[in-house]
C-alpha cells in the first residue's frame, strides 16, 4: 500500500516519496494468526466515514482486514464464508457512511455479507445471520435471484451505499442488480433489475442529490466492453418489496456498448455538479451534468505523461482542485487485459478546470514493482484520500 502526502501529490507529484506498507509483513502474519490462511491479493481500498480505520478487501482469498489508518497496524481480519458454490472471494468492502456496518461482495461465494462495526472499540464482527446468498435466494416477487433469463451470474461486484445507510446498491458480474436494506437482519431484497435493464459488471456507484448513478462496464471474458451509467430515483418509499421487477425503472444517462469502452469508476466535482466516469479501455474520463445528466465533455488523458494511462478508479482533493486517478500496470492482475492494461501504473494527478466541466493531466506518481525476472509487476487500482485532521 503507497501512501502519499495529499499536497506533495498536487505539487511534485513526479518526485514525491509515498510511505510505502508491504501488506505481505504484519498485516498478513495477523490474518493469518486469527483466520488460518494467508491473505492474498489486496484489491480495494475504502475508509470508514471518520477516516480512523482502512478497510482492505483480499480478492483472491476472501479476507476483510482493518487497519488504524493513523498508525497503519491491523487492528481485525476477517474471512468471509464459503458460499454455495464452494468458493469465497471479496472483490469489495463498503462501510456504511454511519458506521454501523461494512458491506461484503463475496464475489465468486455469491455471498451478501455485513461486517457489523464500532469503530472507537475495534469491534467487527461478521454477521452470519445477515447475509443473503444470492445464488439461492428468491425475490419478493417470488422470482429466482440467479436464473439464465434474469439474472444469470449473480456474483456480487461493489456494494454502494446511499447517504440513510440503508439501500445498498449490488452490482451483478452477469448483469441485473439488487437493491438491499442492508439495515435488516437478515438483509432483505427491496427491488429487482433484470439483465436487459442493467448490464453486466457494474462498478461505480455515485450518490448526487435524490439520484443514485451506477454504470455497467466491461473487462470480463463474457463481456468485454461496455459503458453504461444510469440514474435511480432515491427517496423515502421509493424501494419496496411489493414493487415489480425493475421498479422504479432507472434512466439511461448513455450507452456506449462499442469496442474498447470499459466504465468503471466515477467521483462527483466539487458541490456534485459533474460526475466523472473513467473509460479505462479508451483512456478518457465522461463528464456528466448532474443537473440534466448530459454529456458535457470527454476528458482525453492520453499526452506526454502517458500513451495509455488506463484511469480505473478516481478521487477528488478535499478542496475540489484536483482529481486523483489509479492507473494500471502493464500486467494487470485483474479484468481482461484487452481494457485494463496500461503503460504507467501509479497515480495520476488531474487538474480541475471550468468549475469541474474539464481537466489537465499534470503529472504521474509513479509506481514500481520489478520482479526478479525483470518484469514489471505494479499494477494500481485502489485509491482513497484520507483526511487527516
Amino acid at each position: 500500500m503507497y501512501i502519499w502526502d495529499g499536497h506533495d501529490l498536487e505539487n511534485k507529484a513526479k518526485t514525491a516519496i509515498p510511505e510505502k506498507v508491504d501488506l505481505g509483513v504484519g498485516a498478513a502474519a495477523f490474518c493469518l494468526a486469527l483466520t488460518g490462511a494467508n491473505p492474498a491479493r489486496p484489491h480495494m481500498l475504502t475508509m470508514n466515514a471518520s477516516n480512523t480505520h482502512a478497510i482492505i478487501s483480499f480478492v483472491a482469498s476472501g479476507h476483510v482486514l482493518f487497519l488504524n489508518a493513523k498508525t497503519r497496524q491491523p487492528v481485525a481480519c476477517i474471512r468471509t464464508s464459503v458460499g454455495s458454490t464452494g468458493a469465497r472471494q471479496v472483490h469489495q468492502s463498503f462501510p456504511s457512511p454511519d458506521e454501523t456496518y461494512v458491506a461484503v461482495a463475496n464475489q465468486n461465494g455469491k455471498l451478501y455479507e455485513r461486517i457489523n462495526t464500532h469503530y472507537p472499540s475495534n469491534t467487527f464482527v461478521l454477521d452470519h445471520a445477515a447475509r443473503i446468498d444470492l445464488a439461492l435466494c428468491i425475490t419478493p416477487n417470488g422470482l429466482a435471484c440467479q436464473s439464465l433469463a434474469l439474472r444469470p451470474d449473480n456474483a456480487p461486484i461493489c456494494p454502494i451505499i446511499d447517504s440513510s445507510s440503508v439501500y445498498n446498491f449490488v452490482t451483478l458480474r452477469g448483469g441485473g442488480l439488487f437493491i438491499i436494506d442492508g439495515k435488516s437482519t437478515p438483509m432483505r431484497i427491496v427491488a429487482e433489475y433484470d439483465k436487459a435493464t442493467v448490464h453486466p459488471n457494474g462498478c461505480l456507484g455515485a450518490q448526487a442529490g435524490n439520484k443514485m448513478y451506477i454504470n455497467s462496464g466491461g473487462g470480463t471474458a463474457a463481456n468485454l466492453y461496455e459503458a453504461d451509467l444510469y440514474a435511480f430515483p432515491l427517496g423515502p418509499g421509493v424501494y419496496s418489496a411489493a414493487n415489480p421487477p425493475n421498479t422504479p425503472a432507472p434512466k439511461v444517462v448513455f450507452s456506449e456498448d462499442v469496442e474498447h469502452a470499459d466504465a468503471h469508476r466515477a467521483a462527483l466535482t466539487r458541490n456534485n455538479r459533474y460526475l466523472w466516469v473513467a473509460d479505462r479501455g479508451r483512456n478518457f474520463i465522461f463528464v456528466v451534468d448532474t443537473g440534466n445528466d448530459q454529456i458535457v465533455n470527454r476528458i482525453n488523458l492520453v499526452g506526454t505523461q502517458s500513451q495509455d494511462p488506463t484511469p480505473d478508479l478516481l478521487f477528488l482533493s478535499p478542496n475540489g482542485g484536483h482529481m486523483f486517478t489509479s492507473l494500471r500496470g502493464p500486467n494487470p492482475l485483474t479484468a481482461d487485459p484487452h481494457v485494463s492494461t496500461g503503460t504507467t501504473p501509479g497515480v495520476g494527478v488531474l487538474k480541475v478546470t471550468e468549475g469541474g466541466r474539464n481537466a489537465k493531466v499534470e503529472s504521474i506518481a509513479a509506481m514500481t514493482n520489478v520482479d526478479a525476472g525483470g518484469v514489471e509487476r505494479a499494477d494500481a487500482h485502489a485509491l482513497w484520500v484520507r483526511l487527516k485532521n
